[in-house]
């Protein structure tokens, strides 16, 4: 029998669920609303609850699959499978999640940080080529990743692979984590309005952006860079200096593991090849002499399906 993998991507709004191949082939997928109340403690049952009934909907059993890899907000302990911290679950105490979905679902379980996650699924299935080499960099409400070498996803001794927080601009924009300058203050979807913010009060030319700003209306990056792409003077300024930014920390990912791909996904990469080829500008600037030629700057491929995708692989450990 063709055994199959289930991959789960647990947000603070949505839980997504996945049945994929061994080959990471999506077969079914759904998702459940994500309930915080009660200090969060509804969410292991309910994801127990909806494997359970899914597989009585397919007429399948536990023993017909691998296991169950997860990815979570939060400090994970992978090992063991707990997971704490994770404030957008509304989850203070240490959640014994393997022990629990173990218990509830009678598979084998996995779980890992769901930006590593996402980092494993753009690596498996997307623009990572499954290369042992991969970095993956999400540009979204803060910046996130993770990093794949020798095959491996890197974790340092706790905290690695901690992308938004390389420095790039020393005594630069305060960040949530108490440091200042962090990649994330300046590439974050919050970042690039902050930057918009800031350089618009120092910009006396004539543009639309400033012009929205000055009347106090809310915007977004996908405004900035629309505007760019629309030849706004400031907005085209704003984009120049987060890309910099960008190509700035990919060239020092790059001379530190120099990976074959440098994936870069979230909401932000949503501008697509007018942000990778800025950053791809910036990056051969600062790289390395043999990295420019070695490492690939990419945009990724698999939107919201990376997370799912991405902690299926969890499981295939089981699979040895």
């Amino acid at each position: 029998m063709n055994k199959k993998l289930i991959g789960v991507d647990l947000g603070g709004t949505t839980i997504k669920f996945a049945i994929l191949t061994l080959d990471g082939e999506i077969q079914q997928k759904w998702s459940v609303e994500t309930d915080i109340l009660d200090d969060g403690k509804h969410i292991v049952p309910d994801i127990v609850e909806s494997i359970n009934h899914h597989l009585d909907l397919y007429d399948m059993k536990p023993e017909q699959f691998v296991g169950i890899g997860m990815g979570t907000p939060g400090t994970v302990d992978i090992e063991n499978g707990t997971v704490e911290a994770a404030f957008n679950l509304n989850w203070k105490e240490k959640q014994n999640l393997k022990e629990e979905i173990e218990k509830g679902t009678s598979m084998k379980f996995a779980v890992d940080n769901d930006a590593n996650v996402a980092a494993l699924g753009e690596r498996w299935k997307g623009a990572g080529e499954n290369d042992d080499e991969v970095t993956f960099v999400t540009l979204g409400t803060g910046v996130g990743g993770g990093v794949i070498t020798n095959g491996e996803m890197v974790h340092g001794a706790g905290a690695g692979g901690e992308i938004g927080h390389i420095n790039v601009q020393p005594n630069g924009y305060l960040c949530t984590c108490g440091n200042h300058g962090c990649l994330e203050t300046y590439a974050s979807a919050t970042g690039v309005v902050r930057v918009a913010r800031d350089m618009a009060e120092e910009f006396a030319g004539k543009s639309d952006l400033k012009k929205m700003l000055d009347d106090g209306q809310d915007i977004s990056s996908k405004i900035v860079f629309d505007l760019a792409k629309d030849g706004d003077i400031l907005a085209e300024r704003v984009v120049a200096r987060v890309c910099y930014y960008l190509g700035f920390a990919c060239a020092n990912i790059g001379s530190l593991i120099n990976p074959s791909y440098i994936v870069i996904g979230g909401g932000v990469s949503a501008a697509g090849k007018f942000l990778l080829d800025q950053v791809d500008s910036y990056f051969k600037e600062f790289a390395f002499p043999s990295v420019k030629k070695s490492t690939t700057l990419k945009l990724a491929e698999l939107g919201n399906e990376a997370g799912v995708i991405g902690a299926a692989s969890l499981a295939l450990k089981f699979n040895k």
